[in-house]
C-alpha cells in the first residue's frame, strides 16, 4: 500500500478508536481489488461500530473527517458506518460520509461481494464474520437493475456527459457489469478497459479513459461524451434484454 494512503488510513482508524472501539474497519473497491491508483482512486471504507448510530455517532464521524480534511488524499476517503445488528441487511441505509457530505445509503451487493472476495481488513474481525455471502442471483439482479434504472436514464441526459467523471465511469461500469453477468466475477477497472473494445466501445474513448486513469491526460477527445453515450445506450439495452 502506498505510504501516503497507509498513513491516512492509520489516522482514520485511530480516530475511530478514540471512543468505543469499532468492531471492524474494512476497505473495498480498488484498494482491495489490486487496481488502486493513489491520488486518483477513492478510498472506500466500511466501519462497523459497536452500538446504535445516534446523533452522537453522527457528530463523532463528522468531527473525525473534519480533523483529517487537510490531509493528503482525505477528499477521496469515503466511509459507511454499520453496526453488528444492521450489517447483514442489504436494504438498510447506513450513515455514510462521501464527497464531503453526510447521508445514508445502502451497502450494495457488489460492495458486499467485494468485501468477501478481496476486502482489506484494517481493524477487528473480517467481513465473513458479520456479512452473509451474496447469492449469485442477488448480485446479477443488482447489476442489471443498476444498468437499467440508473445508467440507462443517465445516458439520455446529454448535460451529464459534458463532465469527465461520467465519461470515465460509464463505460467502465458497463464493462464490469457485463463481466459479472457473463462470468459471475468482479473485475477491476483495468480489466474493464481491456474488455471494452470487444464490447464495441469507441477506441478513442477507451484510450482517453486509460490515459486519465493510468497516465497523463492528452488532448481532449472531440465529442468524447457523445461517443460514450452513443455506445452505452444500445449496449445497456442489449445487456438488459439478455440478462434482465
Amino acid at each position: 500500500m502506498p505510504e501516503a494512503t497507509a498513513a491516512l488510513l492509520r489516522r482514520f482508524v485511530d480516530g475511530l478508536r478514540d471512543g468505543p472501539d469499532p468492531v471492524a474497519v474494512w476497505a473495498h473497491g480498488s484498494l482491495g481489488g489490486g487496481d488502486y491508483q493513489e491520488g486518483r482512486s477513492d478510498l472506500d471504507l466500511i466501519a462497523v461500530l459497536d452500538g446504535p448510530i445516534t446523533a452522537g455517532t453522527v457528530w463523532r464521524v463528522a468531527r473525525l473527517h473534519a480533523r483529517l480534511r487537510r490531509e493528503l488524499l482525505a477528499d477521496l476517503l469515503h466511509c459507511a458506518c454499520l453496526t453488528p445488528g444492521t450489517a447483514s441487511d442489504p436494504t438498510r441505509r447506513h450513515l455514510t460520509r462521501a464527497h464531503g457530505q453526510l447521508f445514508r445509503r445502502t451497502v450494495t451487493p457488489v460492495t458486499r461481494r467485494e468485501l468477501h472476495t478481496f476486502g482489506v481488513l484494517l481493524h477487528g474481525v473480517p467481513p465473513r464474520a458479520l456479512l452473509p455471502p451474496v447469492p449469485a442471483v442477488d448480485l446479477a439482479a443488482f447489476v442489471v437493475g443498476d444498468q437499467r434504472d440508473f445508467w440507462r436514464p443517465a445516458v439520455d441526459r446529454a448535460d451529464l456527459w459534458q463532465r469527465d467523471v461520467w465519461v470515465d465511469l460509464g463505460p467502465l461500469t458497463h464493462a464490469r457489469a457485463a463481466a459479472t453477468l457473463r462470468d459471475g466475477r468482479l473485475i477491476s477497472k483495468r480489466e474493464a478497459l481491456d474488455l471494452l473494445p470487444a464490447l464495441g466501445a469507441p477506441g478513442e474513448v477507451v484510450e482517453d479513459v486509460r490515459r486519465r486513469r493510468y497516465g497523463q491526460p492528452g488532448p481532449v477527445v472531440p465529442r468524447r461524451g457523445e461517443l460514450a453515450r452513443e455506445f452505452l445506450g444500445p449496449a445497456i439495452d442489449d445487456l438488459v434484454r439478455v440478462y434482465g
